[in-house]
């Protein structure tokens, strides 16, 4: 019976750690530029990508206007990290250009004054839409600054 006892706390231990650590990564995990918008401004999903629809505003501007560039910044980077490590896991890229696209990206990040287009990823397929495959993908910028790139 004590056995029992120990292996059942066990189990709810693990389990209560498990449903802690995927409600903090679900929180957190933002998977789309508007969705980081949202959740950093505090507006719905569906409000930012009307602002962008209707003001033709990029979503690296909307965050600007709010206050909240930096952070936007912060977390696009989290997001475009991911991606690459994705990328380089599945063997789709080496560690080496998956290197030089993120100091890319940084580099692009530091011109970046949220209001008007840029350079991200390098052509590299790191849109956050369907393209997955070498080179190709949603990230059709243009430019030295970050805006659209930020989306």
């Amino acid at each position: 019976m004590k056995k029992f006892k120990k292996i059942a706390a066990a189990g709810a231990a693990v389990l209560t750690v498990g449903v802690m650590a995927v409600t903090a990564f679900a929180a957190s995990d933002y998977k789309t530029p508007a969705e980081i918008v949202a959740g950093l401004t505090g507006k719905s999903v569906e409000s930012v990508t009307a602002e962008k629809t209707e003001s033709g505003k990029t979503y690296g501007t909307i965050a600007n206007d709010a206050g909240k560039l930096e952070e936007f910044k912060s977390k696009i980077l989290e997001n475009k990290k991911a991606v690459l490590d994705e990328r380089v896991a599945e063997g789709q890229i080496t560690r080496e250009k998956a290197d030089a696209i993120l100091a890319a990206i940084e580099q692009n990040q530091q011109n970046c004054d949220g209001k008007g287009s840029g350079a991200c990823g390098m052509g590299q397929g790191l849109g956050f839409g369907a393209g997955r495959g070498a080179g190709k993908g949603n990230s059709q910028c243009a430019g030295n600054a970050c805006g659209s790139c930020l989306a």
